[in-house]
């Protein structure tokens, strides 16, 4: 496929929310304010927040400049600017990382599905909290209905992909990122108008300087990569879609400022209800599939909002999987030279075959572990501790010290027409601190600090 003939993004607008659809997702609004309650609320934030803009923003960027100077997948693109030397690695590594989270990752979003079919029906309706858990885990466990909200999920993502980026990812983005905007705004007029939910708002902007810790800060940072979806190559194939005349500047600060206004927009949804009905706010990964569901019975208007949230985490979701399935489109399509609709078909029906096992992982085929994991838990561990950083360090690395001055200047000034003043900053982030800090999440990762 030739350079001249691919797709683009056909706006501005188009540019910020297919990139923060992919970066908004169950990150922000399933992952982030349980890993904030568990870490101390207001500080966490504010070590969230400023980490992101030393580490998460020039990531974003560097991944954005290597995909429009060659309009390329991840690895053609590094094919491309290094030529007969192994950076292709690191392409094929984003491929691979794409792979196995959209297979993990859906199967999350499946569950997104049954619990917005539960509180369509009212399922929740009368049950104790130990019920919950157990509908939770009876669900998860079960031998078809995972597997099928999965495989629905990954048609659903794939009937937008196969439509192509202006005419399919543009145009649904454009309409599912305002609208998941405004289901949370909506979420979070209920959420402060809760007897006692000042408590909460407290706990989450209100910064508790005696409970900053190495850990709090390792899960901040781990937290920001998660979140804005940076080192799988999907900021890589998505930058190969950006016109030349866009600022890629500021399309990285503005998608940061979006994913990071989401996440907090989350927490303040989620904390002033947890406090004012007495919930643990540390209570972990159940906060949104075991700790809501009740919150959402006893509230006033609870069977709306029940509803409403459990859009809400849908639509987060679908912008994010149809991102990561575009990597491996994008792949398939230009290594392989076929159509966008054969790629579609070949990547959605791989990842559905690796999806069904990691689906089945507490039903059909809990019985497989590997160091008391199960199969869902060896993708999630393996992307989020190994693919994801390794993949970060070594791209900053690349556009830090490889690429070259000149040409990643000219892509941000797109060829001198635009001011970068922010140049020397951006260059010393990605040399220095920014593979420190990597570096840092790798290793804590792994259980080595």
């Amino acid at each position: 496929m030739e350079t001249g003939q691919r797709d683009s993004f056909g706006s501005r607008f188009g540019v910020i929310a297919a990139a923060a659809g992919s970066a908004i997702g169950l990150g922000n609004i399933w992952r982030f304010p349980y890993v904030l309650g568990e870490n101390g609320g207001g500080i966490f934030l504010l070590i969230y927040l400023l980490l992101v803009a030393m580490v998460g923003i020039p990531v974003m960027l560097s991944e954005f400049t290597i995909g429009r100077s060659t309009q390329r997948n991840p690895y053609g693109a590094f094919r491309r600017l290094a030529p007969e030397k192994p950076w292709f690695l690191v392409g094929l590594m984003g491929i691979v990382a794409a792979f196995m989270i959209l297979a993990f990752y859906t199967v999350v979003a499946g569950w997104t599905l049954e619990y917005l079919y539960q509180a369509v029906i009212n399922g929740f309706r009368g049950l104790s909290s130990d019920e919950i858990n157990v509908m939770f885990d009876h669900f998860r466990a079960g031998t078809f209905r995972p597997i099928l909200w999965f495989l629905i999920f990954m048609f659903m993502t794939a009937w937008i992909v196969v439509s192509g980026i202006r005419k399919g990812i543009e145009k649904y983005t454009k309409v599912l990122m305002p609208f998941l905007f405004v289901l949370i705004l909506v979420m979070d007029v209920r959420a402060v108008t809760l007897p006692g939910a000042m408590e909460g708002l407290k706990f989450l902007f209100r910064p508790d300087f005696s409970k900053v810790s190495a850990e709090t800060i390792l899960e901040a940072l781990g937290q920001g990569f998660f979140s804005l979806s940076i080192g799988m190559g999907t900021l890589i194939t998505y930058g190969s879609y950006i016109n030349k005349k866009e600022r890629l500047g500021n399309a990285a600060l503005n998608v940061t400022i979006a994913d990071t206004l989401i996440a907090v927009l989350a927490g303040i949804a989620i904390f002033p209800a947890v406090f004012a009905f007495g919930i643990e706010p540390g209570a972990g990964t159940g906060l949104v599939f075991k700790t809501l569901p009740l919150i959402f019975q006893e509230m006033p208007g609870g069977y709306i909002f029940s509803v409403i949230f459990f859009l809400l985490l849908a639509i987060a979701a679908l912008t994010s999987t149809i991102s990561v399935l575009e990597v491996i489109v994008a792949f398939f399509s230009e290594e392989l030279n076929i159509t966008r609709r054969a790629a579609t078909l070949l990547a959605t029906a791989a990842v559905a075959i690796l999806g069904i096992f990691a689906a089945g992982s507490w039903g059909w085929f809990a019985g497989m572990h590997v160091k008391n994991q199960n199969f869902f838990g060896i993708l999630d561990f393996t992307t989020a501790n190994i693919l994801l950083p390794l993949g970060g360090f070594f791209i900053v690395i690349f556009v830090g010290w490889f690429m070259g001055t000149d040409r990643v200047r000219a892509e941000l000034t797109n060829r001198g027409e635009i001011k970068a003043a922010y140049m020397p900053v951006f260059v010393f982030l990605v040399r220095f601190v920014a593979p420190l800090a990597i570096a840092l999440v790798f290793m804590n990762g792994l259980g080595w600090i």
